[in-house]
C-alpha cells in the first residue's frame, strides 16, 4: 500500500495523501508541517546550480546582487568574465552555442541565435524568461496581435526547459487527493482538464510544424519495486473513475517480459503521455513566436523591474524595455536574481542528475522493451527512456547540494547497473546536473502579482505540458480577459522557508531513501 509516496501514473496525477510523483519531469513533492519539503528532478545541465551561485561574485546592487550581465554579442566570439566559469566550461559552451554540455545541447548545436538587447524599446508586453512557459506566452500573445518582447538571460531553453527528462503528461505535483481536500472534486477536475489542454498543445505544436522527430516515444509505464498488485489496481480504479484516465494494470509477468529485471513487480500503463527533446521543442516555440511577430533577445538578463507611469520598465545591462505589462516566466535562476522578491522567496531550487549512454545497439532494447516514459514509484526514484533507438537517458538522485559530485557519471551508472546488470558495460557520454524550482503548495504560480505584472512559474514537478497550460492562460487573460487562470488563484507565492526550507528538503530526501529501502525489504 502506498502511504506517502508517488502516485502519478501517465496522464493522471497522484492520489497520495501527502505528495505526488509527476515524472513528466521526474519530480516528487511532500509537505511536512509548516515548512514545505520537496524533492524534484527535472533533468538539467552540468554546473547549472554552480553557475547560478557564482553570479553573486562582485555584483551587489540592492536586491539584484545575484544577477550578472554576460558581455557577449551574437556575432562575436564567446567571451565572459573570468570568474564565471572554468576555461573548459567556457570552451564547451562555445561549442554548444552557449548551452552547457548535455545530450540535448549536442543534438541542437546548430540552432538559430537571437541578438542581445541594445537600447530602449517599447512593447505592450514584456516576457522575462525564455523557457517553455515564457516562449508559449510570447507566442500566444504575438499570435493574437499583441506587440511582445521576450528577454532571456542566456539562451532560449538554457535552463530547466531545455534540460529536463522530456516527459509530457497531464497532472500536477500536488496529488488529486490533496487538491480535492482543498478545492473539491469539481475544481480539481477543472485543473486536471487544463493540464490535459497543455498536453494537447505540445503535441499539436509539434505536429503542425511537421517536427514529429521531436517526439521520441509514446506511453508511460510506472513500475513498482515491491509486490502490491491490489494497491496498484485500486489506484487505477480511482484515477479512471473520477478523472477518466485510461490506465491499464500490468501483472508482474508482463512487466518482466518487457523490462528484463527482477527489480520490478507490477505497473500501470498510460498510452497518452509521450516524451520529447525539450530543447528542440523550446527552439520550435521560439521560431513560432518570432514568426508571429515577437521580438526575442538572448543574453539580456533583466536586472531591474520598476513602475514607469502606468506601465513597467525592465532594465538589462545594455538596454531596457518599457511595457504596459510584464510576465515573469523564469524559474530557479530568476528566483536567484532578486528581480521580484516576493515571488523569488516563494521558490526553492533543488538539483538532480541526468546521464545518457553511448549507442548500445540491441543490448538496450533487449533489456528495455518499452519505447515510452518509464519511472518507478519510489519516493526518490529513477526515471528513464530509450533515445535514438539504442541509447539510454537516465535521471535521478535528487539533492539540495550546490556542488556537483566528482563522479556524477559513475554514480548514475551504478544506479543503472543495479537494476539492469546486463547494461553495466555501458559508457556515459553526457552527464549534467540541474536546478529546478518548486513552490510550497506544489502547484504552479499562475496569476497577477500587481496590476500589469503576471507570474507564470514554479513548474517543478508538473511537467512540460503544464508550462503550455500556464503560457496559454496568461496570454489569453492579457488579450481577452479570459479568467481561467483563476483556477490557480489559491496557489500564490507563499514563502518557501529560505535556508531552513532547503535544509528540510535535504533531510526529507534522506528520509525518503530510507523509507524506500525499508518498504522494499518488508515486501520481500
Amino acid at each position: 500500500m502506498w502511504r506517502c509516496g508517488p502516485s502519478h501514473v501517465g496522464s493522471a496525477p497522484g492520489l497520495s495523501s501527502c505528495g505526488p510523483f509527476d515524472l513528466s519531469q521526474g519530480a516528487f513533492f511532500v509537505h511536512c508541517g509548516k515548512i514545505a519539503c520537496a524533492t524534484l528532478f527535472l533533468g538539467s545541465n552540468r554546473n547549472w546550480h554552480r553557475l547560478g551561485t557564482r553570479r553573486a561574485a562582485g555584483k551587489v546592487s540592492s536586491s539584484l546582487s545575484l544577477l550578472r550581465s554576460w558581455p557577449k554579442v551574437v556575432d562575436a566570439p564567446w567571451t565572459q568574465e573570468a570568474d564565471a566559469r572554468t576555461l573548459s566550461e567556457t570552451r564547451t559552451s562555445m561549442a554548444l552555442n552557449g548551452h552547457v554540455d548535455s545530450y540535448y545541447a549536442r543534438r541542437n548545436a546548430h540552432e538559430v541565435l537571437f541578438r542581445r538587447l541594445g537600447g530602449t524599446e517599447k512593447a505592450a508586453v514584456c516576457v522575462v524568461g525564455g523557457g517553455l512557459a515564457g516562449l508559449t506566452t510570447a507566442r500566444e500573445l504575438a499570435s493574437a496581435g499583441t506587440d511582445v518582447v521576450l528577454l532571456e538571460a542566456e539562451r532560449v531553453g538554457w535552463g530547466a526547459s531545455g534540460r529536463n527528462g522530456g516527459f509530457v503528461s497531464a497532472g500536477y505535483a500536488a496529488g488529486l487527493a490533496e487538491l480535492e481536500a482543498r478545492l473539491g472534486v469539481d475544481r480539481t477536475r477543472a485543473l486536471y482538464e487544463l493540464s490535459r489542454m497543455g498536453v494537447a498543445y505540445v503535441r499539436e505544436t509539434i505536429e503542425a510544424a511537421g517536427a514529429g522527430d521531436i517526439i521520441g516515444g509514446h506511453g508511460w509505464l510506472k513500475v513498482i519495486r515491491h509486490d502490491d498488485a491490489e494497491g496498484m489496481k485500486r489506484r487505477r480504479d480511482l484515477m479512471a473513475g473520477t478523472y477518466g484516465a485510461n490506465v491499464e494494470f500490468w501483472e508482474t509477468e508482463r512487466v518482466r517480459a518487457t523490462l528484463k529485471t527482477e527489480t520490478y513487480f507490477q505497473a500501470l500503463h498510460d498510452a497518452g503521455p509521450f516524451h520529447i527533446d525539450p530543447l528542440a521543442y523550446a527552439r520550435l516555440l521560439a521560431a513560432r513566436a518570432r514568426d508571429a511577430g515577437a521580438r526575442i533577445f538572448e543574453e539580456s538578463a533583466a536586472t531591474g523591474l520598476t513602475r514607469s507611469g502606468t506601465g513597467w520598465r525592465v532594465e538589462t545591462a545594455s538596454g531596457a524595455i518599457e511595457a504596459e505589462a510584464v510576465v515573469l516566466a523564469g524559474s530557479a535562476y530568476q528566483a536567484l536574481s532578486g528581480l521580484w522578491p516576493s515571488l523569488d522567496r516563494a521558490i526553492v531550487p533543488v538539483a538532480t542528475y541526468v546521464v545518457t549512454s553511448n549507442a548500445l545497439g540491441s543490448a538496450v532494447t533487449d533489456s528495455i522493451g518499452f519505447s515510452g516514459c518509464i519511472a518507478d514509484t519510489r519516493r526518490a526514484g529513477d526515471y528513464y527512456r530509450v533515445v535514438e533507438g539504442d541509447r539510454l537517458l537516465w535521471g535521478g538522485r535528487i539533492t539540495t547540494r550546490r556542488s556537483e559530485p566528482t563522479d556524477l557519471a559513475g554514480l548514475l551508472k551504478a544506479d543503472i547497473a543495479a537494476i539492469y546488470p546486463q547494461l553495466s558495460h555501458l559508457e556515459v557520454e553526457t552527464a549534467w546536473s540541474g536546478l529546478m524550482a518548486y513552490a510550497v503548495h506544489k502547484m504552479p504560480i499562475i496569476r497577477p502579482l500587481e496590476e500589469g505584472l503576471w507570474s507564470v512559474t514554479a513548474f517543478g514537478g508538473h511537467g512540460v505540458a503544464q508550462t503550455a497550460t500556464g503560457g496559454v492562460l496568461v496570454a489569453s487573460a492579457l488579450t481577452s480577459g479570459d479568467d481561467r487562470w483563476r483556477q490557480f488563484e489559491p496557489f500564490g507565492p507563499r514563502f518557501a522557508g529560505g535556508p531552513v526550507g532547503r535544509m528540510g528538503t535535504q533531510l526529507l530526501y534522506w528520509g525518503m531513501q530510507f523509507r524506500d529501502r525499508r518498504e522494499e525489504r518488508a515486501a520481500r
